[in-house]
């Protein structure tokens, strides 16, 4: 059975190498181990029998928005549910936070369309292009895809229509 929790600094290396095995194959970026344990706080994990299968970070960026950050799971696992149950725990999150959207930059936008986000123009995240994606070497031929989604409704395991 896959559970899905907070991180624990001991996950960090299991959550580095997932992401590095996607940022390799050119699926998402890299995140350096320092980043990740600065942030440790932020991110949930997917386990199955004890081992790290999956992670996903809630990233606020301002006190209305929040961006998911960092989604990986293992091959070995995908088409089992376990990045929509990472997204759920972290829109729980935001909404318990009291934020009114999260958002993410992704090459797979058709998962979150599903999880109940639409398509959005990365300018809607100022905040987000000006302090960071202004950094990132792909900044002038980025191909990520913005999406969003509101943090309302009675369910948020229910992609809202």
């Amino acid at each position: 059975m896959i559970c899905v929790e907070p991180a624990r600094l001991v996950d960090a290396g299991a959550i580095h190498s997932l992401v590095t095995f996607w940022a390799d194959r050119g699926d998402m970026l890299h995140r350096p181990i320092g980043e990740i344990y600065e942030a440790i706080r932020d991110f949930k994990v997917a386990r199955l029998d004890g081992r790290v299968v999956g992670c996903g970070s809630l990233h606020i960026m301002g006190p209305d928005l929040a961006e998911i950050r960092s989604l990986a799971v293992d091959e070995s696992v995908q088409g089992r549910g376990v990045g929509a149950a990472i997204v759920r725990a972290c829109l729980e999150d935001a909404r318990n936070l009291g934020l009114e959207r999260v958002f993410a930059l992704t090459y797979r936008p058709g998962f979150f369309e599903k999880q109940g986000f639409r398509l959005a123009n990365v300018m809607e995240f100022p905040q987000k292009v000006w302090n960071e994606c202004v950094r990132c070497p792909f900044f002038t031929n980025c191909r990520e895809v913005a999406v969003v989604r509101e943090v309302s409704g009675p369910d948020l395991s229910v992609p809202l229509a």
